[in-house]
């Protein structure tokens, strides 16, 4: 192990021997033909989802403003993406590589893969804010209007979370595919040097969707929070009242946020996770170590159609979870039996008849590489199985924690905070165990070689990803049944035992979005894990080129040097500082819906005896400029801190950066979804009549709890997710850089110092202007004119 802590003990690993064989190619091909299946079975999903009718002319009239906010949005947002995106593709290419063609693959990729992570958002948003309404439809089946029957109430209940579930299977199935896709072009144009370019595809997905996360979790949550504080809090009116100005961008940002921008984090995840274990295959299992790691997301691939068409309701079924959970579960268990399958049929019986690999410590390792292969892979598929019932324990409405909070409702608001806080730090605990276990679990399978050590901790990686189709598909139903609910509760034609069904699935919904974000935590540690694995040959590849000038010092990731011990405070404070700007946009943003809705109450008495419409264009406006706005700072953050820290105090701190961001960011990132899924559902459960129900002072403290919460589970938190995978592969790129500054013939102090100057004054100059923006008790007045001096053409307006 000495030679992950000191690179100059180790000399680096030749890859430039693992070939594609015709044989891998064909394979794949194979592959490649899988993940075109799959944008094949989403198409095949949108038909059967839109087939379902839409229900009354005031649900589609609703449905249609949701619709054209949510995509007013987007395609601002997308536009100032691709602004940031092209700068990228420019600076990539000035960074080292073996030859032009690497540089030229690995920033066209990086466009590919930012293309992908965009489009899997937009078109998971576009098809969920079609498919809301037609959830709401079917829930009206039972409650239909005088003189139509009405149907039976399990049968209506499962058509409608049919819907919801195969909407979010589309979703599932281009996540899975276009990810597939892209990682398997890569290898099949550049073979040998798919590792380097496929770094810049997985940085284009990150990116990306850490852009979309935080935007899209910032407009949602804004707007969520200002329509609870003024509608529910200070009027008594209930969740998405159409008196409530804040209800249409409320439900354009579920969509936004929770659809758009948390399938872009997936699909990120299952790239940046092919990305590590491909670059770790070649490494450890030569020419097999190009396609294996694609194998095995590829038999997720079947498998996962097999689930999403296997989740469906059951009368005996004890809620819509079990009916998710049945789909899982039989998607999982056939994961593993293809995976043994094909590990027997592709993998040889020892390392010695591994072709390509030029590490003789791998080369005459004692063992099997099926049985690695195979108990690597199975840990991730039981990892996930396991954050899926240990998230569903904290966050599920019929579990202790979330009955708990509900009583502490009885004792007001503080004791409500209280309670979830105590939670979600409780559960971020032991998911952390779950998940150090499952790393060092596949870490031991490598015995004596690192290498094969984080190959394993990759598999592991893969074999989480088996799950992700039916993962994402869980996610989207969460916005589609909770936009269901809100276009339901707005048109005021699903009523009685039709709107429970809704509430029922919108709390089935707040679990799933909160297992959603632990698997995917759980994946950003073990792509992160494996990456060391990427950084540690960068460094040593790097170190060998400059070996006369290099010494131990600032090389080395030994923890007991201070430099590195800085850099492992750094790694840490970055997580906290990018949460409180995440949270602190959201307070900000929110405040200016709160102080517009109250404008329009107050300058409109009209609205609540409805004489009178809400202007819902100007809180869509406020929410569309401030999460465009806000959004900067954190991704310059993330992107700047690792340059700032390579460049000022070494590679050694710079590792020891990534370290101390992980840690964290498992912790935080879990803690922070917990908490706000647990805070969600206890609302849930008061207003199905518990502990006083709706309107009671119980009621107002759960509303608390749960405006407290929005913008930990669907702001801060999910965006750690995709922070730790761009820190990551920032620091894999320039890790040549800052060696090659330091110590080669290219060396430069001063060169060294003015980058490290620049990342540092940039990161400081943005968190200054972010904390300069702020909306404070008497700003009413400025936030009704910011957002009527310049209002967007091209926002829904009623």
């Amino acid at each position: 192990m000495a030679g992950l802590f000191n690179p100059t003990l180790t000399e680096p690993t030749s890859l430039a021997a693992a070939v594609l064989t015709d044989d891998n190619r064909m394979i794949v091909i194979v592959i490649a033909v899988v993940a075109i299946a799959a944008l094949v079975v989403a198409q095949l999903l949108v038909r059967q989802v839109l087939a379902a009718g839409e229900g009354t002319d005031s649900m589609k009239k609703i449905a249609a403003a949701v619709q054209e906010g949510a995509n007013a949005y987007l395609a601002r947002q997308l536009r100032t993406l691709g602004i940031f995106a092209v700068i990228v593709f420019f600076l990539l290419m000035l960074l080292p590589a073996d030859d032009w063609s690497q540089r030229l693959g690995r920033s066209v990729f990086f466009l590919v893969g930012a293309v992908f992570s965009a489009a899997t958002g937009y078109i998971g948003m576009r098809l969920a804010v079609r498919a809301n309404v037609r959830v709401a439809a079917a829930a009206r089946e039972a409650t239909p209007a005088e003189g139509e029957p009405a149907k039976d109430l399990t049968t209506v209940a499962h058509k409608a979370m049919k819907i919801a579930f195969r909407t979010g299977g589309v979703v599932g199935m281009i996540t899975v595919g276009l990810g597939l896709l892209g990682a398997a072009c890569v290898v099949l144009v550049y073979a040998a040097d798919a590792p380097k370019v496929l770094e810049g595809f997985g940085l284009g997905a990150a990116l990306i969707a850490m852009f979309m996360r935080v935007g899209g979790g910032i407009f949602t949550k804004a707007a969520d929070v200002g329509a609870d504080l003024v509608g529910k809090v200070e009027q008594g009116i209930p969740e998405d009242d159409p008196r409530n100005a804040a209800t249409i961008a409320d439900n354009v940002g579920d969509n936004v946020g929770d659809c758009a921008g948390m399938a872009a984090d997936l699909f990120e995840s299952y790239a940046v996770t092919l990305v590590a274990a491909l670059i770790l295959g070649k490494a450890a299992f030569g020419d097999l170590g190009l396609a294996f790691p694609l194998i095995v997301p590829a038999i997720g691939v079947v498998t996962a159609m097999i689930g999403i068409f296997a989740v469906a309701p059951r009368r005996a079924d004890r809620s819509g979870m079990s009916a998710i959970n049945r789909g899982f579960f039989i998607s999982a268990v056939i994961s593993l039996a293809l995976v043994a399958a094909a590990v027997y049929a592709y993998l040889p019986s020892s390392y010695a008849e591994l072709s390509g690999v030029t590490e003789p410590a791998i080369r005459g390792h004692e063992g099997d590489p099926r049985i690695l292969a195979l108990v690597a892979v199975a840990i991730g598929i039981v990892l996930a199985a396991l954050i899926q019932q240990l998230t569903g324990y904290f966050t599920e409405t019929n579990r202790r924690p979330v009955r708990d909070i509900g009583k502490s409702s009885l004792t007001g608001p503080a004791t409500v905070v209280l309670a979830g806080i105590s939670i979600g730090l409780e559960s971020a605990v032991y998911t952390a165990l779950l998940i150090g276990l499952g790393v060092y679990g596949a870490f031991l399978l490598g015995g004596t070689s690192i290498m094969l050590a984080l190959f394993a901790v990759a598999l592991a990686g893969t074999g989480l990803l088996t799950t992700v189709g039916v993962i994402v598909a869980m996610d989207t139903f969460g916005p589609v049944s909770d936009n269901a609910q809100g276009i339901a509760e707005m048109s005021g034609d699903v009523e009685g035992a039709g709107a429970q069904v809704l509430t029922d699935l919108d709390a089935v919904g707040n679990t799933t979005k909160a297992i959603t974000k632990g698997i995917a935590i759980a994946t950003a540690v073990l792509a992160a894990a494996a990456l060391f694995g990427s950084y540690r040959d960068a460094i040593a590849t790097a170190v060998a080129e400059v070996s006369a000038k290099a010494g131990e010092m600032n090389l080395s990731l030994d923890i007991s040097q201070p430099n590195n011990l800085v850099g492992l405070v750094l790694g840490a404070a970055v997580v906290f500082l990018f949460s409180g700007l995440a949270i602190n946009a959201v307070s900000r943003s929110a405040g200016s819906v709160v102080f517009e809705v109250r404008r329009q109450f107050r300058e409109h008495p009209g609205i609540m005896d409805y004489s009178e419409k809400p202007e819902y264009g100007r809180v869509v406006d406020i929410c569309t400029k401030d999460a465009l706005r806000e959004l900067a700072t954190p991704g310059l953050l993330a992107v700047m801190a690792p340059i700032a820290v390579g460049f000022t105090f070494g590679v050694g701190a710079l590792g020891s950066y990534l370290a101390g961001a992980i840690g964290t960011g498992t912790l935080m990132a879990v803690f922070l979804a917990n908490s706000g899924g647990a805070w969600d559902n206890a609302k849930k459960l008061v207003e199905d009549g518990h502990h006083g129900g709706k309107g009671s002072e119980a009621h107002s403290a759960t509303v608390i709890g749960d405006t407290v919460g929005d913008p930990f589970k669907d702001t801060a938190g999910p965006a750690i997710n995709p922070l730790l995978k761009v820190m990551n592969l920032v620091a894999l790129l320039i890790a040549p850089a800052v060696v090659q500054f330091s110590y080669g013939d290219d060396a430069n102090a001063g060169v060294r110092a003015a980058i490290a100057t620049l990342a540092i004054l940039v990161i400081v100059v943005a968190v200054y202007l972010s904390k300069r923006r702020s909306v404070a008790v008497g700003d009413e007045n400025n936030a009704a004119d910011r957002s009527s001096k310049s209002p967007d053409p091209a926002v829904v307006s009623q």
